[in-house]
């Protein structure tokens, strides 16, 4: 076992459900506000990274309101498939009405990413974006998002992290620390969750030492990262076995 599975953070699925089914309503505008609309630009850097071509099969777990499920969907095409699931209802609401506005066809399931319902080897491409850090067990998650990949194919993983450039690790973590759970607090009404959301973020295990919980997975025979916004988040890379 590796020092990022020994102090990986085990929260508590319900607690976790119940506080994103709270945020729900405004959960879309909380992160246009908080991250000044860039978390759009790390999910296209997801799927570019993901090298997806028109047939492929996609899940995209935790996918929330949907938004990397839509963009793997403009990718895929009419003749590929996209299924986004989450574990919390609540915020699978706003999913189905965002990809029907853009004329996509998506499936959206309830599933449980340490426990998913598909066959093995189904999919082509499986990801989760800012949802691996909320698992009660990540290396259980990363070896069920391995196991419904097809042999070759990729596991992305898009997650916060922590910056290491001086002088701009300073300024955003204080953003992060004193402004951010306030403005999150004011957007959705819900500060709690957002003071979690940083702490969180602060705390869990991020470049090497999260290559390390793929690696403790067994399940992929290359892994590797990418930092995007300086390393604000990192993309995480795994071909399956």
């Amino acid at each position: 076992m590796s020092e990022a599975t020994k102090h990986t953070l085990s929260p508590d699925p319900e607690k976790i459900r119940s506080m994103f089914s709270k945020v729900a309503a405004n959960y879309d505008l909380g992160n246009s506000v908080l991250s000044l609309g860039i978390h759009h630009l790390w999910r296209k850097k997801v799927v570019q990274l993901a090298n997806v071509t028109k047939g492929m099969s996609v899940l995209d777990c935790a996918t929330g309101t949907g938004d990397l499920a839509i963009e793997f969907k403009k990718y895929v095409g009419a003749m590929g498939q996209v299924i986004g699931t989450d574990f919390c209802a609540e915020m699978l609401e706003t999913a189905p009405k965002k990809s029907k506005k853009e004329n996509l066809d998506i499936k959206f399931e309830l599933a449980d990413v340490t426990k998913l319902q598909y066959e093995n080897q189904k999919f082509d491409r499986v990801s989760i974006s800012f949802g691996i850090r909320n698992v009660s067990d990540p290396v259980l998650a990363l070896k069920e998002m391995a196991r419904v990949t097809k042999s070759g194919g990729l596991v992305l993983v898009l997650e916060f992290g922590q910056m290491t450039i001086p002088v701009i690790s300073d300024l955003y973590n204080f953003y992060s620390l004193h402004i951010l759970p306030k403005l999150g607090g004011l957007v959705t009404g819900q500060g709690a969750a957002y003071d979690y959301l940083q702490k969180s973020s602060a705390a869990f295990p991020s470049r090497e030492k999260f290559l390390d919980l793929m690696r403790d997975s067994d399940s992929f025979s290359e892994v590797k990262f990418t930092a995007v916004s300086f390393g604000i988040a990192y993309i995480y890379v795994g071909t399956v076995k």
